[in-house]
């Protein structure tokens, strides 16, 4: 069994989907309102409303990409204006990582493993 799909649910299909294309640098020839495929590859990112009221509190989970260069998105999210949670740092680990907030209030990481 595989993770198909993480789907995140909004009210706005077109801000949110345009956010996320912005961020991963992907166009998918879409403004739809209602449903729209940001990622096809092993496991779709979808948006999609799906006609219920959504109170934008999701406190219970996350969603994490991993990335080439932390600091570059760190750079490309403040243009995009998001919300800062935690700047990158580099973890005991060795990852660096950095979290942040979508329009929808989603918690977002990244996290990128540097040479």
């Amino acid at each position: 069994m595989k993770l198909g799909e993480v789907g995140l649910l909004t009210q706005d299909v077109v801000r949110l989907a345009n956010f996320y294309k912005a961020l991963l640098g992907v166009d998918n020839d879409s403004n739809d309102t209602v449903h729209q495929t940001i990622i096809a590859e092993e496991t779709m990112l979808t948006v999609y409303n799906d006609g219920t009221e959504k109170n934008n509190a999701n406190q219970n989970i996350c969603i994490a990409f991993t990335v080439d260069d932390v600091d570059a998105e760190y750079q490309k999210l403040l243009a995009l204006g998001a919300e800062i949670i935690t700047e990158p740092i580099t973890r005991p680990w060795g990852a660096r990582n950095m979290s942040f907030y979508d329009p929808d209030k989603n918690t977002v990481y990244l996290r990128s493993f540097p040479k």
